[in-house]
């Protein structure tokens, strides 16, 4: 069965094409022989958000980020804040180790090679000054401490004169 998406309400047909474009320009000679295209930075993105598995976690206090990392060692994470204070973005590479420079030879490698990247929005109420990591065992736990609440304003009264 082959769905119209043009006929889905909502779905801009336009919208498509230019998927497919992209998609089609991406998987042809012309744009592999090109180099970097910026879709492909876009799909290498996407992969390492997806390979990168967190929890969330919001305590009365702070809120705690935790990822599966694995095989990296804590000079090979980056945490890092965004320049507007409301991205918080993780990032990590594991590369493939020079041993074949030593004659080595993998016959067997199941361990993932690659990015791993993950990026969360911050609540308003996130003190993005006060951000620790740690990094114990592959997993990787941000904390990110809260804001102390806003007390309430209380109401201005104000003076009625007489005229």
């Amino acid at each position: 069965m082959e769905v119209a998406f043009n006929t889905i309400p909502g779905f801009d047909h336009s919208f498509l094409d230019v998927i497919h474009e992209l998609i089609e320009e991406t998987t042809t000679e012309k744009s592999a022989s090109a180099g970097h295209h910026p879709f492909d930075t876009y799909l290498r993105e996407a992969r390492a958000m997806a390979a990168t598995p967190a929890d969330v976690k919001e305590l009365p206090e702070a809120y705690v980020f935790v990822l599966d990392m694995p095989w990296l060692s804590a000079d090979q994470v980056r945490v890092d804040v965004e320049e507007d204070g409301r991205t918080l973005v993780v990032s990590g590479e594991r590369k493939r180790e020079k041993e074949r420079d030593q004659g080595i030879r993998y016959v067997w490698m199941e361990r993932r090679l690659g990015k791993y990247l993950k990026r969360f929005p911050m609540p308003e109420n996130a003190n993005v000054e006060k951000v620790a990591a740690r990094y114990k065992d592959g997993v990787l736990t941000v904390t990110v401490v809260k804001k102390p609440p806003e007390e309430p304003k209380k109401p201005k009264t104000v003076e009625v004169q007489v005229a």
